[in-house]
């Protein structure tokens, strides 16, 4: 497929069992719709027959094709959910996913603050690395027995699918996470002490990527905490890839897709100019409205690409204040030089703010936008579209 001429495909293939909100029997997509090459970040209110959105309920239309459009032209797609079955013991879920006569199993372990519960409970790539409130639940997820980086198609998820398996690592990591919250399901806040209905995930750098990726696709996530996730995460394509051409030593889709195997083969073609793509990653944060959002980054790590995951996320939560979620959506940057994935104490308040008011239930001040970056961000030389009135 020419990357000039980007055609959005039927929602049909990769819209099914996504453990997302249903689309309206009213959206319909026409075949072959193309999008204009686009050298600033594209409009996340246009849709495929040319017109802006102009309701809030229109949007679950525009998310649908969002979606399909990430896992068509970058992530791969994502399999709909297997055969799941689980037990609970020891401090850890063991699960098994089943598809096709063929079955594998993983087993996270669960951190249980003191009390009776159920607990709100964070789903954490190996660990995380922020401050977790003592009342709430950690989960421990380990992606990369899903996926690994390197070699592609090694992992559980590759031994389940196939290891030739259209689909990148991070939808893989992001397809384990979903399967994790179907064995929390499955067996119930008796069982595990884990209130279903308040989970957030997080993860620091790939993992960052990963689980940013995690909450775009399952709506069941309530809150979504990625850090330093850089390039491939909160920050836009079209932007780092301008800032590398100015001489800034950072990861852009070029030099990503030549090392480890999180993206599809697919994005390949489409990374040399990624102003062909008809999205970037403003519009894949913007699948989490109106649920929670909080983007946290390291202003001081050039390769992360700071002025790229500030100026996307302001395009995202452009997204969230139109549907009325503008305070659902945080971003804070702050320099710690290169101490990655090591979150300085000024960041606390605000990631305390989105677990009190997402997973605990308590009002608190999510209005959070801050960075200390030493850039100069000019929204007018990336965004061309005005917020709508959505009805």
């Amino acid at each position: 497929m020419n990357p000039r001429n980007l055609a959005l495909l039927s929602l049909a293939l990769l819209v099914t069992g996504q453990e997302v909100s249903p689309t309206p029997t009213t959206c319909t997509v026409p075949n072959d719709v193309t999008y204009p090459k686009d050298i600033k970040l594209p409009d996340p209110f246009l849709v495929a027959d040319g017109k802006r959105l102009s309701s809030k309920d229109a949007w679950a239309c525009k998310r649908a094709e969002i979606r399909d459009q990430i896992q068509r032209f970058e992530l791969g797609p994502k399999p709909p959910k297997p055969t799941v079955s689980a037990t609970a013991s020891g401090g850890k879920i063991t699960i098994t996913c089943s598809e096709s006569g063929k079955s594998i199993s993983f087993s996270p372990s669960i951190k249980l603050p003191s009390g009776t519960g159920p607990f709100p409970a964070i789903i954490a790539f190996e660990g995380g690395s922020i401050p977790v409130p003592s009342g709430v639940a950690t989960i421990t997820f380990p992606n990369h027995d899903i996926a690994a980086d390197d070699p592609r198609g090694k992992g559980k998820f590759y031994d389940l699918y196939g290891a030739s398996h259209a689909a990148g690592g991070l939808i893989a990591w992001a397809w384990g996470v979903s399967r994790v919250i179907d064995a929390l399901e499955q067996l119930g806040a008796d069982t595990t002490k884990i209130d279903t209905k308040h989970l957030a995930v997080t993860g620091c750098s790939r993992n960052g990527k990963g689980a940013l990726i995690a909450g775009a696709f399952d709506d069941r996530i309530a809150l979504t905490i990625p850090q330093e996730g850089g390039s491939g995460g909160p920050g836009c394509w079209r932007i780092v890839a301008d800032i590398k051409k100015n001489g800034t030593k950072t990861e852009d889709a070029t030099q990503i897709i030549k090392g480890d195997s999180w993206f599809a083969t697919s994005f390949s073609p489409y990374a040399p100019d990624v102003s062909t793509l008809p999205y970037d990653h403003h519009m894949l944060m913007a699948l989490v409205a109106p649920r929670g959002l909080l983007v946290i980054e390291n202003s001081g790590i050039d390769y992360l690409g700071p002025i790229s995951t500030y100026g996307c996320s302001v395009a995202a939560r452009m997204v969230f204040e139109a549907l009325g979620a503008k305070d659902s959506m945080g971003i804070s940057q702050a320099s710690h030089g290169s101490s990655h994935c090591q979150m300085p104490s000024s960041q606390n308040p605000e990631v305390a703010a989105f677990f009190n008011r997402f997973l605990l239930g308590q009002t608190s001040n999510t209005d959070v936008v801050k960075t200390d970056g030493k850039f100069n961000w000019v929204a007018s030389q990336w965004i061309a579209w005005t917020l709508p009135a959505l009805s």
